[in-house]
């Protein structure tokens, strides 16, 4: 929790989940938590949910909407900037301005919302944010709505869900999500199997057209990838999708009529992100979904799947919830299992690991950047 979760920028939630003055959402992480709040002037801010008078938790709720922050045990009121704004019979001597929630770092990378609980937070994100929000801007994360937000716990390390999200070895096991994502993940051409080799052929003709698209908008493509190079560790790139290229759905065409942003067409394939330690993320033409990990202990994590449309989109008009939310909760109550046998075995007094398939390679990006990390930790104290 020190090296990792309270030193690094986290991804906790975007702007789309506190749309409105006086929305707000708690983040509860370890021993902290956290509220992000709009202010009334439109801005957001990052607060240590903890009162100034005798530390009671002030927010309670995982999300809702206030004028001022008061806190329920002695009504200390707070604006939502955190300054004091109220506090009942205070001493002669008492200074205000001295008492207002503590600020947390908070940066918007093109509407996804980063937290950092480190007194000096990693200083490379900004060039990470520099490169990730031209391939966002397409897609205007500030002008959509959340349509659905599932929790799920899943009885497993957050380094395994990290890991199994960072593989698609083992991707028939998805078979709702393999109807319109390429089961190509982390491969080579070289790496492909004859069973998988009319795949490629279809994600080679389907890249070639996305490639063109994008090109004709001046939408980015290009791989960027630094995933145990930084700190603040990544991998962007915007690939296509299978069937009709458009969305995950079954046949791969667009499950909401109401295209994000300034999508030119709803043929965009998907912007895949990832970010260490904790989140990674789906942009489509028609929506987007947004994944966070935060451990609960040592063997239990919250998974937080959130489902973002423009903000004019009608539910039961231009989508249907069912199948907006279909291949992912699929997806994710079948990588509960994965994680959860994955738990068992780690822990099994007999468990000797093998080597990774070069498919891996994300995976084992992943453990060298933690072991990094690790290793900076123990250094820096």
């Amino acid at each position: 929790m020190s090296a990792i979760f309270t030193s690094h920028w986290l991804f906790v939630a975007s702007v789309a989940e506190i749309p409105e003055p006086g929305d707000y959402v708690t983040v509860d992480l370890g021993l902290y938590s956290v509220i992000l709040i709009r202010g009334d002037g439109g801005e957001v801010q990052a607060l240590h949910n903890v009162c100034r008078h005798r530390g009671s938790k002030v927010l309670n709720d995982t999300s809702g909407s206030v004028g001022n922050i008061v806190c329920g045990y002695h009504k200390w009121t707070y604006a939502t900037d955190g300054s004091l704004l109220h506090a009942e019979s205070p001493a002669k001597d008492f200074d205000a301005s001295c008492f207002g929630l503590k600020p947390v770092h908070l940066k918007n990378a093109g509407g996804l919302l980063f937290i950092c609980l480190a007194d000096e937070p990693p200083a490379d994100f900004d060039e990470v944010a520099a490169t990730v929000e031209p391939y966002l801007a397409v897609h205007d994360i500030a002008h959509t709505k959340v349509a659905a937000q599932i929790d799920i716990i899943e009885e497993g390390n957050w380094k395994l869900v990290m890991e199994n999200n960072r593989e698609c070895y083992h991707c028939d096991g998805h078979p709702q999500l393999i109807c319109s994502l390429f089961p190509l993940y982390g491969y080579s051409e070289e790496d492909v199997t004859k069973r998988l080799r009319p795949v490629l052929h279809r994600y080679q003709a389907a890249e070639a057209q996305l490639r063109e698209t994008c090109a004709a908008h001046a939408i980015p493509v290009a791989v960027h990838e630094e995933l145990d190079t930084r700190v603040s560790g990544y991998r962007i790139a915007r690939l296509p999708l299978d069937g009709a290229g458009e969305s995950f759905s079954q046949d791969g065409r667009s499950i909401c009529r109401k295209l994000l942003g300034t999508a030119p067409t709803a043929r965009l394939g998907h912007l895949a992100l990832h970010l260490q330690p904790n989140s990674w993320f789906h942009f489509l033409g028609d929506h987007a979904v947004t994944f966070s990990v935060l451990p609960l202990g040592p063997s239990k994590s919250l998974l937080r799947t959130t489902w973002l449309v423009h903000e004019d989109a009608v539910e039961g008009e231009d989508y249907d919830l069912a199948e907006l939310t279909r291949v992912w909760q699929a997806t994710n109550t079948q990588d509960v299992t994965f994680v959860a046998r994955t738990q068992l075995g780690v822990t099994n007094p007999r468990y000797e690991g093998g080597p990774y398939s070069p498919t891996e390679y994300q995976v084992e990006a992943f453990v060298n950047w933690y072991i990094k990390r690790l290793e900076h930790h123990l250094q820096a104290s």
